[in-house]
C-alpha cells in the first residue's frame, strides 16, 4: 500500500502548520541526534527517502554534500521543496519509497526520516538501500519507536482528572498495518519490532553502527519541558548502518 495523504489539501494544509514545517530542522526534536548519526557528508552523494519539504536535502549541501536527490510520493511536498530550493545540485523526484531502482552503488549515503513506517515491506526497502549504496556507505534512519506504533491510539492512558498515568503497550509481537490518526485524518502505519528493524538490516549486508531511542538531555528538558513525556516512553527509533 502507497500512501499518499499528503496530496489531499486538506491534510496537507494542516501539515504545513505544524511547527517542524515552519520552523524546519530547528523546530524537530529529534534532528540533533539524527545529524549525530551521519558520516562526513563533504563531497559525498546524498540519497533522501521521503523527503518531504527538503529539510534534510539542503542540509547535506550545507555540509557540503556533492550532489543530493531527494524522492517524495507527495507533488505538494515536492512543489514546496522545489520553492525553497536554490541549488543545482539537489534534484527532487516523484517517486515512492517502494519504487525505488538505482544503479548499483550510485550513491554513498542514505538518509531517511519518519517514513518506513509508512512503508509496508522494510525489507525490501533494506535490500534496495544496500544495493545502491557504495561500499562502506552509510544508512541513516528514523521511524516512530515501535512502543509508540504497537497500538493504534498512540496515546497515553489517563487517570480520573486527566493525568497521564503510563503509555500503554499491547500487540506488540503482532506485526502489521495499524489506522491511526493523524492531523484528524486516518493514516495506516506499518508497526513491526525493534528485532524486525535491526535484523531486516543485518540480512540485507548491514553492520550495525549506532542505534538511539533519543533519551532528551538536559538542555533539551530545559528549553522544552514537553520532552519531559520522552523519558516516560521513546517516540523515536533512530538507526546508522554501514553497507560491508
Amino acid at each position: 500500500m502507497k500512501q499518499n495523504k499528503y496530496d489531499d489539501p486538506g491534510f496537507f494544509h494542516k501539515y504545513s502548520r505544524m511547527p517542524r514545517s515552519l520552523g524546519g530542522l530547528e523546530a524537530a526534536g529529534e534532528s540533533p541526534a539524527f545529524r549525530a548519526l551521519l558520516p562526513e557528508l563533504r563531497d559525498k552523494k546524498v540519497l533522501d527517502l521521503g523527503c518531504g519539504f527538503g529539510w534534510h536535502c539542503r542540509y547535506a549541501r550545507q555540509r557540503q554534500a556533492r550532489s543530493v536527490v531527494g524522492i517524495d510520493i507527495s507533488k505538494n511536498m515536492l512543489e514546496r521543496a522545489k520553492a525553497m530550493t536554490e541549488d543545482p545540485q539537489i534534484e527532487y523526484r516523484r517517486l515512492a519509497i517502494e519504487d525505488i531502482d538505482f544503479a548499483e552503488g550510485e550513491f554513498d549515503v542514505v538518509i531517511s526520516s519518519l517514513a518506513f513506517h509508512y512503508v509496508e515491506r522494510f525489507d525490501t526497502i533494506c535490500r534496495k538501500v544496500y544495493h545502491c549504496l557504495v561500499l562502506g556507505g552509510t544508512f541513516v534512519l528514523s521511524v516512530e519507536h515501535p512502543i509508540f506504533t504497537a497500538l493504534a491510539a498512540q496515546d497515553w492512558y489517563y487517570g480520573p482528572e486527566g493525568e497521564k498515568l503510563h503509555w500503554p503497550v499491547d500487540n506488540y509481537h503482532s506485526e502489521g498495518p495499524r489506522q491511526a490518526r493523524f492531523l484528524d485524518n486516518d493514516v495506516i502505519k506499518y508497526h513491526r519490532t525493534v528485532a524486525t528493524y535491526v535484523n531486516a538490516l543485518i540480512d540485507s549486508g548491514f553492520r550495525i553502527t549506532k542505534l538511539s531511542e533519543l533519551q532528551p538531555n538536559q538542555d533539551m528538558l530545559d528549553k522544552n519541558p514537553a520532552w519531559q513525556e520522552e523519558i516516560r516512553r521513546p517516540m523515536f527509533l533512530l538507526i546508522a548502518a554501514a553497507k560491508i
